[in-house]
């Protein structure tokens, strides 16, 4: 049973870069990345360390695809029943790069004004 709903952020104009992004890895990451999101689906919060983890001084989350990948996906709960996906990258350091969280935020922010 599911318990959560996810959304994938849209632009104004209709794009919806998260599903482009994993639309743009290969066969074998999409499947990693959509078993990630059944986890959250079925388990929210709950599912933890390291599959997720909160993103220092903000309201964004991270979806953490772990492996040779490294692939992750910031999201935020709207309301108590669903996750929106916000921006998804393949991370190659150690340390999240601003940019990315910074471009998370920006959506955010661009959603809460629609």
């Amino acid at each position: 049973m599911l318990n959560w709903e996810i959304e994938f952020y849209q632009t104004s104009t209709g794009n919806k870069p998260i599903e482009e992004f994993i639309d743009s890895l290969e066969k074998k990451t999409q499947l990693k990345i959509a078993h990630a999101i059944d986890l959250l689906q079925e388990f929210g919060l709950r599912i933890g360390y390291p599959q997720i983890k909160k993103v220092t001084g903000t309201d964004l989350w991270e979806l953490r695809i772990l492996g040779s990948d490294n692939i992750r996906i910031f999201y935020i709960a709207i309301n108590n029943k669903t996750f929106l996906l916000l921006h998804g990258f393949r991370k190659k350091k150690q340390k999240t790069p601003d940019r990315e969280i910074r471009l998370a935020l920006g959506r955010l922010k661009e959603y809460r004004m629609r």
